[in-house]
């Protein structure tokens, strides 16, 4: 007889910043997935409740940042009787190699999964050198 599974549920972490802020919100680290593919880095984060006007794609000095902002107005007048979604905006940063291609970066965001494609620049492809 198979045990019973426990659903287990990932808390949200919060983004510990070191600098001040003066946004009157919580902002969140959004849970990420990594793929390589033969042509890239493919970067999938979740980001529910925000819209793909309210993200903010950059890369400056090798470091891909994400911002995610929330339109809190669709929460106001809402009285939680139970939660468990923590609500806040959304940041992450992610360190670049110089394999990537960084501009040719291209983003999607779908119901509220952002996925990144981060192309591997030429010169790290793999090639066959032919030999004459």
């Amino acid at each position: 007889m198979a045990s019973k599974q426990e659903l287990q549920v990932a808390q949200k972490r919060e983004l510990e910043r070191k600098e001040e802020t003066t946004i009157p919100a919580r902002i969140f680290v959004p849970s990420a997935d990594i793929y390589e593919t033969k042509d890239g880095l493919n970067v999938v984060l979740e980001m529910p409740g925000v819209d793909k006007n309210s993200v903010d794609i950059r890369v400056e000095d090798d470091v891909l940042k994400v911002d995610g902002k929330l339109d809190f107005s669709k929460y106001q007048g809402l009285q939680p009787l139970y939660t468990e979604y923590n609500v806040g905006h959304f940041s992450r940063s992610f360190r670049l190699s110089n394999k990537i291609d960084q501009g040719k970066i291209a983003a999607e965001l779908n119901d509220g999964v952002l996925s990144l494609m981060l192309p591997f620049a030429e010169k790290a492809k793999p090639r066959s050198i032919q030999v004459s």
